[in-house]
C-alpha cells in the first residue's frame, strides 16, 4: 500500500518556521527538483554539484527580474539521507514576512508548489523514514507544552510504541502462518503451530495490549491536561484558593456569599501536568436568578471534570457533612479530593475529622500547605499509572485500534478454550493483525493519511 501511495514526483515548498517577524526564517523544499529550483535562484556555488549535509552562503535573486531578494544560507540534503527521504533544501533567510513570501513565490515560479499541512512528514512516512505512529508523534512534539508531553512525544518519535507493536506483530504473524499452513493439510490432521506456545503468546499479548490501553487515561492527562473543578459552598474560599494556586489575583474575593456567579477557568502547570482549574459558583439554594444559573453551571462542571477539589470551611462542617458528600461523589463515580480550608481560624481540626481519611487541611489565605495540595493533585491523577519510562498512548486513533486488537486476541483465546478449528482462529488472527497494521501504517489508504496529516502545521 505504501509503495502505491508514494508516487509524489512534484516539489513542494513552505515556511518551516513560525510565521511572522523574527531574526531568521527557514523555507523548506522537498522533491526531485528541490536542488534545481533553488539553483535557479542562488548566486554562489552550483548546488547541483555540492555534497549533501553542507551549508552554502550566497544571494537569492528573483528568477525573472534578477533583483536580489536576500542573502541566505542554503542547506543541502540528498536523498535518501534527509527528513523526507527526498532531495531537500532548507533556505535560512532574514525573518521579514515580505522576504519569506518573496522567496516562496520565486520557488513557485520555478516549478515548486505550496505544500499542504503535514506534507513533508507525510512524505517521510511514505518513503519509509518514519512509521505512522512516529509521524503522528511529530505533531505531538510540536504541540508539547510541558515536560511530560515533550517526553512522551519524544519516546514515541524514537519508536518506543512502534517497537512494542512490531515485536507483537512478528510473533503473531509467525503463528498465523503456521495455522494457515495447517489449513492446507486439513485432510491429514496435523498441527504445525504448538498450541501451548500459541496460547501463552496470546495471553501475554493481551496483558501487553491492555497495559497500552490503560495508559491512554494517563496519556490524555499528559497531552491535554485535566479539568479540575473547585467545588464547595459559598465562602468556602474557592476564589482565594484559585488566586493562591496561580499566585495572582485572578478571581474576585469577598466575604459576601455568592460573589462568584460564573465559572472562571485558568491553567496551572504542576510538575509537567496541566491542571485546567475551574473556580465555580458556590453550590447552595438561591432565589437570585443569576446566581442560580451559576450554581447549575457549577454542578455541570463537577460532572464533566476529571478531578474535583471539594473545598469546605472546617469551621462550618461536621464529619457527618463530609461523609455525606463523600458518599455522593462515590455514587456518581467522581474523582475527588477533600480539602478543608480556613485552618488558621480553628484548632483541633484533625481530631474533628479523624474518622475520615484523606482530607488535606489548608489555609488558602495564609498559603499554608499549598505545596502539599499541589503534590496531592499530581498524585491523584497519576496514582496507579504506569512508569514514566513506559510507553504511553496519547492518540485516540491508536486507542480505538488497540481496543479492536484486544477484542481479536480475546476471541482467539476463547476460540482455543473452546477447541475451535484453525480456520476460525485464523480469521480472528487476521483481524488482530489488520488493526495492528493500521496503527503503524502498514495498512492504510490515502484518505486516512490526508486526514491524519491535515492536522499538522504547514511546513512540517
Amino acid at each position: 500500500m505504501i509503495g502505491k501511495l508514494a508516487g509524489h514526483h512534484d516539489t513542494i515548498v513552505a515556511l518551516a518556521t513560525a510565521p511572522g517577524i523574527g531574526a531568521i526564517a527557514v523555507i523548506r523544499l522537498s522533491g526531485e527538483q528541490a536542488i534545481g529550483i533553488t539553483n535557479q535562484l542562488f548566486t554562489g556555488k552550483d548546488l547541483r554539484e555540492v555534497a549533501g549535509h553542507t551549508l552554502h552562503f550566497g544571494m537569492l535573486t528573483h528568477p525573472q527580474t534578477r533583483k536580489a531578494i536576500d542573502e541566505v544560507v542554503v542547506s543541502v540534503f540528498h536523498n535518501p539521507r534527509s527528513y523526507t527521504g527526498e532531495e531537500v533544501i532548507e533556505i535560512s533567510c532574514h525573518g521579514s514576512p515580505y522576504i519569506q513570501q518573496q522567496i516562496i513565490d520565486a520557488c513557485i515560479l520555478c516549478g515548486a508548489r505550496m505544500a499542504k499541512p503535514g506534507e513533508f512528514t507525510q512524505r517521510a512516512f511514505l518513503n519509509g523514514k518514519l512509521d505512522l505512529t512516529q509521524a503522528e508523534s511529530v505533531a505531538d512534539l510540536i504541540a508539547s507544552n510541558t515536560a511530560a508531553s515533550h517526553q512522551t512525544a519524544m519516546q514515541q518519535m524514537r519508536g518506543g510504541f512502534s517497537r512494542e507493536l512490531k515485536a507483537l506483530r512478528e510473533q503473531l504473524i509467525r503463528f498465523s502462518a503456521l495455522i494457515e499452513l495447517e489449513l492446507d493439510f486439513s485432510q491429514e490432521d496435523v498441527e504445525f503451530a504448538d498450541r501451548t506456545q500459541f496460547y501463552d503468546l496470546v495471553s501475554s499479548s493481551t496483558v501487553t495490549v491492555q497495559h497500552l490501553i490503560d495508559s491512554f487515561s494517563m496519556g490524555n492527562v499528559i497531552k491535554n491536561g485535566v479539568n479540575t473543578a473547585i467545588i464547595g459552598k459559598p465562602n468556602a474560599g474557592k476564589s482565594t484558593l484559585l488566586n493562591t494556586l496561580l499566585n495572582e489575583n485572578r478571581a474576585i474575593v469577598s466575604d459576601i456569599a455568592g460573589t462568584t456567579r460564573d465559572t472562571i477557568e485558568e491553567i496551572l502547570n504542576i510538575k509537567g501536568i496541566l491542571f485546567r482549574l475551574i473556580d465555580t459558583a458556590g453550590i447552595r439554594e438561591s432565589v437570585d436568578a443569576i446566581e442560580s444559573i451559576g450554581v447549575q453551571k457549577s454542578l455541570e462542571k463537577m460532572r464533566e471534570a476529571g478531578l474535583v477539589i471539594y473545598l469546605f470551611d472546617v469551621n462550618e462542617y461536621t464529619a457527618d457533612d463530609i461523609l455525606a458528600q463523600q458518599r455522593m461523589f462515590e455514587a456518581e463515580k467522581i474523582n475527588y479530593l477533600l480539602v478543608g480550608n480556613k485552618t488558621d481560624l480553628s484548632s483541633g481540626v484533625t481530631q474533628k475529622f479523624a474518622t475520615i481519611p484523606g482530607i488535606l487541611f489548608i489555609s488558602a489565605r495564609n498559603h499554608d500547605h499549598i505545596e502539599q495540595l499541589k503534590d496531592a493533585l499530581v498524585e491523584k491523577v497519576m496514582s496507579g499509572s504506569i512508569n514514566a519510562e513506559d510507553t504511553v498512548i496519547t492518540n485516540a486513533r491508536h486507542y480505538a485500534a488497540l481496543q479492536e486488537v484486544m477484542r481479536s486476541l480475546l476471541d482467539v483465546r476463547n476460540g482455543m478454550d473452546n477447541k475451535l478449528p484453525g480456520d476460525l482462529l485464523a480469521l480472528d488472527l487476521r483481524r488482530c493483525l489488520h488493526f495492528i497494521s493500521e496503527i503503524t501504517g502498514d495498512i492504510t489508504n490515502e484518505d486516512r493519511l490526508d486526514y491524519i496529516f491535515s492536522k499538522f502545521c504547514i511546513g512540517k
